[in-house]
């Protein structure tokens, strides 16, 4: 986790751009998902499963108007869409 953060911050105290929110959210969303394999049951976890992935995707949308290049190495860093 820290390796893809320390990749991606603007700054040295970079701690809330739209880049980090992704790195940390795609983090959770890896937990969650093994998480879920484990536990088919557990709806609460899926819910937040579903937020996160919603929230990434609306903060990649963010970043594709507003900064291609920026979207363009979150997206290689991350290993997000081939």
């Amino acid at each position: 986790m820290t390796k893809k953060i320390e990749g991606l911050k603007l700054h040295s105290s970079d701690t809330g751009s739209s880049e980090i929110q992704i790195a940390l959210l795609t983090d959770k969303i890896e937990i969650l998902s093994k998480h879920i394999d484990k536990f088919k049951k557990d709806k609460h976890s899926s819910v937040g499963l579903l937020r996160a992935v919603n929230r990434r995707k609306k903060l990649l949308e963010y970043l594709k108007k507003n900064k291609v290049d920026s979207y363009k190495n979150v997206l290689s860093k991350l290993n997000l869409r081939k």
